[in-house]
């Protein structure tokens, strides 16, 4: 287990390049790992980095000979805030902090005790990509083939019949990286709170990782977490 704030930035870095992965493979897109970073030859799904360093030395020129710069859309996950792209043409996104929480107690409270329950089938998993983009993007992002990753869990929260909260646990790695948490009735404390206590039942012992910016960084540091380094997303402009 990460024991210090740089490792612990490295081990969230190369979870989150393992669930970029993971989504590209689901689309026929599989990406490519080296020592300083992962990388993506294709045109990757909206959302998704081209690349996301997993090393403070990863240079420029060799991040950007293994990905496509030339259609639009290409971006790149600067895991360290040590890449300058401005002068291939790229600008910043996002600024954001890797997050580290030690392991979460299983146990709820109050509005948290609604069961937190994984998406078992492909009409789940496109309900909850509805809830999660609030209905506003094209269905299809997450493929059904995620669901048979079972390093892969995606989790729901119900009140009433509706899908009301949700995340994505990854847990390829001694950590377990929790993303694309969203929550449609109530707040976002409740809704970190209620998606460690799921994390922690399905995957006991591990200490959580991610990253996040703005409210909902503020709310996962109230629930524990703290910030172990900065990171920046890159966007290429066509």
């Amino acid at each position: 287990m990460p024991t210090d704030e740089e490792s612990r930035a490295r081990a969230a870095a190369r979870n989150n390049a393992e669930w970029c992965d993971a989504v590209c493979r689901a689309h026929g897109l599989p990406g490519a790992f080296d020592a300083d970073a992962w990388t993506n030859a294709h045109r990757t799904p909206r959302y998704y980095p081209d690349a996301v360093t997993l090393a403070a030395t990863a240079s420029a020129e060799h991040v950007l000979d293994r990905i496509d710069t030339a259609s639009p859309g290409c971006s790149v996950k600067d895991s360290f805030t040590r890449l300058d792209l401005t002068g291939a043409g790229f600008r910043v996104l996002l600024e954001a902090e890797w997050i580290y929480r030690p392991q979460p107690d299983p146990v709820s409270t109050g509005l948290l005790d609604i069961p937190w329950k994984p998406v078992r089938d492909g009409a789940g998993l496109m309900e909850w990509e509805a809830a999660w983009s609030d209905r506003q993007d094209e269905l299809g992002l997450f493929p059904s083939e995620l669901l048979t990753d079972h390093m892969v869990i995606f989790l729901g929260a119900r009140l009433g019949g509706r899908l009301i909260a949700g995340c994505v646990a990854n847990s390829r790695s001694l950590v377990v990286g929790v993303s694309n948490l969203f929550v449609l009735d109530g707040d976002l404390d409740t809704a970190w709170a209620g998606a460690l206590a799921a994390i922690a039942r399905h995957s006991p012992g591990r200490a959580v990782v991610g990253y996040e910016h703005g409210d909902t960084l503020a709310a996962a540091l109230r629930q524990g977490f703290r910030p172990v380094g900065q990171l920046r997303v890159w966007l290429h402009d066509p």
